[in-house]
Formats: C-alpha cells, structure tokens, sequence
C-alpha cells in the first residue's frame, strides 16, 4: 500500500500510474540494461520507450540503446553480440550541480588557488 501512495504522490521519481497502466496494456518487453532500466515497444506502432530504474535520468541510457531508443537501428541491443571497445568507459553519472561537478583549473569554484597574473597582463584603466 506504501509503494501505491508513493506512485500516487511521488510521480516524479518514477514512472506514472498511467504510464505503467500503458505499457502493461500495450508495450512488449524488449530488453533490460545492466542499470536496470527497461526497454518496450508498443505491439502495432514502432513506439519505443524506457522506464528507467529510480530516478529518470536520460544520461544513463547506455549507447546501445540510446540508438534504440532513437531509430539509429532496429536490431535491440540484447539481440546482438556487442562487446564494447577498451576506450569505451563505464558509465557515470551526470554529476552538474553538485559537489562531485567538474571545475577546470583556475575556476572561482575550485579550492586551489588561482595563480598570480605574470607581467604579460596589463589590466585596462579609463
């Protein structure tokens, strides 16, 4: 009953009441990834949707199936033998707006301090 207020109430973390009744109704299972997301298409149009394990984070849909997702390809990724390239690197998450943000050097948000100005800069005086 807990899980059923918190779809109710909490839409926002999860798929919709709605959006479940929908793909229960007209979606076929084509796939999970290895973040425990899951794929569907729809059974008469090519309709093509994610229902993503918790928080609905567009950025951890791994490339296989973001091409997918998107019509690049109509072969699944779980019906094909993918092995990733050795550039290839794990996901991470979408860090902006936190503590774990990345900050180039010299940028007002980093705890180093910023290196003295050389005498190659000369600041404009009116």
């Amino acid at each position: 009953m807990k899980k059923f207020f918190l779809h109710l109430f909490t839409w926002w973390h999860d798929a919709t009441l709605n959006t479940r009744f929908f793909t229960w109704r007209k979606g076929i299972f084509v796939g999970e990834d290895d973040a425990g997301n899951r794929y569907y298409r729809h059974r008469k149009t090519n309709s093509r949707w994610v229902l993503y394990n918790g928080d609905p984070e567009a950025s951890r849909v791994p490339p296989g199936w973001y091409g997918w997702l998107h019509y690049r390809t109509d072969i699944p990724p779980t019906d094909e033998s993918y092995t990733p390239p050795a550039w290839e690197k794990p996901h991470r998450p979408n860090m902006t707006g936190t503590a774990g943000a990345y900050h180039p050097p010299g940028s007002l948000t980093t705890p180093e301090t910023r290196p003295n100005v050389t005498g190659d800069y000369e600041p404009w005086t009116p």
